[in-house]
């Protein structure tokens, strides 16, 4: 039973991450449950686990969906992001190896050749870049509950961040914010990476606005 629910719920986190499932969408539990040959026991289960993470709303006789924030949560949401990802990179800063310090090297560089090949042609790829980018500094961060912190509050916002790729400049405004940040944690500037970090995250209120109207 614990391994079925696994399944689903691994299956429902992998569609958000990889934008499979978008804020709104209904869970089809009928495909899910034919899918996999289970029960609606462990189904349900899983839903629950998930709806505890916040990302899952499920309402008596409409089924579940993910999460969609309202404006004031989504702007709740993203003012706690970005202090998450302001601690991976000030720790990061401080705890960085050289092992990491290559690794994050590598992959600023991809997203500087992509920004400079592909300019605004492929959001889709570029933002597997930055998941990318933002995985490598948070684990440098030497805090495994950071890190799960992190993710679960990022699921929440994903879509977003992934459609704001779309808008004219933004993947060669990200891949420049990715150089400084990494030419920050390397030389060790923990307090000047945190604040960058934090910015580089952060959307205005006409963006958030703009990005809800889209999704």
């Amino acid at each position: 039973m614990a391994g079925q629910t696994n399944t689903i719920l691994n299956t429902i986190l992998e569609g958000i991450d990889k934008g499979e499932l978008n804020p709104g969408d209904a869970i089809d539990e009928g495909a899910l449950m034919a899918r996999y040959g289970i029960s609606r026991t462990p189904l349900r289960e899983a839903l629950l686990r998930l709806e505890a993470m916040g990302l899952v709303d499920r309402q008596p006789r409409k089924g579940a969906t993910l999460f969609k924030p309202t404006l004031e949560e989504f702007l709740a949401i993203l003012e706690v992001h970005a202090k998450l990802e302001g601690q991976a990179a000030a720790l990061a800063s401080r705890r960085m190896s050289p092992a990491e310090a290559e690794r994050l090297e590598a992959i600023v560089t991809a997203c500087e050749r992509h920004a400079q090949e592909f300019g605004g042609t492929d959001p889709d790829a570029y933002y597997q870049l930055n998941l990318q980018f933002h995985k490598v500094v948070a684990e440098a961060s030497g805090n495994p509950f950071l890190l799960d912190m992190i993710k679960m509050n990022a699921r929440k916002l994903l879509a977003y961040y992934r459609a704001r790729y779309r808008y004219p400049g933004a993947v060669a405004e990200s891949a420049r914010e990715h150089r400084e940040l990494a030419r920050l944690i390397t030389s060790r500037q923990a307090a000047a990476a945190e604040n960058y970090m934090a910015r580089h995250v952060q959307f205005d209120r006409v963006t958030v606005m703009d990005l809800l109207a889209a999704l």
